[in-house]
């Protein structure tokens, strides 16, 4: 992964909060690099060995409900760039026309088959095309909607300097955030603003700290705690 001159960043992440962070990730270049060829390695090695998972996966869907096998829904990762997503299709066909692009707990919109896969996120297994696209990395901040990103302070900018990431601290730490809304809209908030407001100034923390600390270990150790979060 390169990061690149900093002088090369978009306008809206040339700031102080983000150029420290810079600054940290500039010495960390070497790492950086293995940290590419990792997911390329991997993301190849553990798509030909999942395929028959995959195909069973896809079957299941299409089979359980109408509309496509995946969902595409278009995302921000490194340096703000747009990409589209791969998941499985865990929801009814247009959800995100029919509701908030968050989904909370108990959630009408989901499928019967969406809340067997979701619950040990095996809809995320289809991200591996995304990993060896280069447009995400196995450990990073989620991807969010541009709705989000426009929400993000000076400092949150900062999690852009690095490809969006199937799994973090703060996935780990918020695996429950549907439930999380779900008790915000019993109080009374949207979804949306429950999220903009509460969850999303929180999971930054994690995903900041991220940074500051990055290395190949801690990707391996942030892997081992999301199976094992998965498992239990």
């Amino acid at each position: 992964m390169i990061l690149g001159k900093y002088e090369d960043l978009p306008e809206n992440m040339k700031n102080d909060s983000v150029k420290k962070y810079y600054d940290i990730l500039a010495k960390k270049k070497f790492s950086l690099a293995i940290k590419r060829i990792f997911d390329i390695i991997f993301s190849l090695l553990l798509l030909i060995l999942l395929l028959p998972v995959l195909v069973l996966l896809a079957i299941a869907i299409k089979i359980d409900s109408k509309g496509p096998v995946f969902y595409r829904q278009e995302r921000i990762t490194k340096n703000g760039k747009s990409f589209r997503i791969f998941k499985f299709r865990t929801m009814v066909q247009n959800a995100d026309k029919i509701g908030s692009l968050v989904t909370v707990g108990n959630d009408s919109r989901i499928t019967r088959i969406g809340k067997v896969i979701r619950k040990i996120r095996l809809d995320e297994l289809p991200q591996l095309i995304n990993i060896l696209k280069g447009e995400m990395s196995f450990v990073g901040t989620r991807p969010e909607v541009k709705k989000y990103v426009e929400k993000y302070t000076d400092e949150m900018m900062a999690t852009l300097l690095m490809p969006a990431g199937v799994t973090s601290y703060a996935s780990i730490m918020y695996k429950d955030e549907d439930e999380v809304l779900e008790n915000a809209v019993k109080r009374g908030k949207s979804a949306d603003s429950a999220y903009i407001d509460e969850i999303l100034p929180c999971k930054m923390k994690y995903n900041l700290k991220y940074i500051k600390e990055f290395s190949i270990f801690y990707d391996f150790r942030i892997c081992i705690d999301t199976i094992v979060g998965v498992l239990m």
